[in-house]
């Protein structure tokens, strides 16, 4: 019998550098899956569909909340974010690994589903750091920077629930972090 995968959900404050920490990690661990999530806000430049996220609409997310497809999901800036409950199932029952990188609020409710994954926590070095990191990509509209930053303190304080938190001030120190909480599982 195949021993089923783990799961591992990481989450942080949008710009503290989860995707840049994940891509670095999984370029040395390319035996552990990421988990692909649904999501209604546009491609950002670079981005492919089925790649980097599956975008939607809101219409047919919203079919699929109501039809309970969706291990969690999330409203976020305006935008809905989710992970379709049959793939992390599938892939765990693979034996596979797998990494959802996903909002706070739909890592508290893996929390409730999958009591023994482990909870990452990504945080920023300081909150000038993580302002100056959003500025930075120009991606966002001042409204959304501000909405995204107000909204960090009370995910500062939700991360105390995670089983590990890793502060993202230095790449190389935090991706060694990351595999150590890998490797001890």
């Amino acid at each position: 019998m195949k021993k089923n995968g783990k799961l591992f959900v990481i989450a942080g404050s949008s710009g503290v550098g989860k995707g840049t920490l994940l891509k670095l990690f999984l370029q040395k661990n390319p035996q552990i899956k990421l988990s692909i999530s649904y999501t209604t806000r546009s491609p950002r430049p670079g981005e492919i569909d089925g790649i980097n996220y599956f975008f939607t609409s809101k219409e047919d997310f919203q079919l699929a909340v109501k039809n309970n497809e969706f291990l969690e999901w999330a409203e976020f800036s305006g935008n809905y974010y989710g992970t379709k409950a049959s793939y992390v199932e599938k892939t765990l029952a693979e034996g596979h690994h797998l990494i959802l990188e996903i909002e706070t609020q739909g890592a508290l409710q893996v929390m409730e589903k999958f009591p023994n994954a482990e909870f990452i926590f990504i945080l920023p070095p300081s909150l000038q750091d993580l302002e100056a990191r959003l500025r930075g990509r120009g991606t966002e509209t001042e409204d959304a920077i501000q909405k995204r930053l107000s909204a960090v303190k009370s995910e500062l304080e939700v991360s105390k629930k995670f089983t590990h938190r890793i502060i993202n001030d230095n790449i190389e120190i935090a991706v060694d972090e990351l595999q150590k909480i890998f490797d001890k599982e």
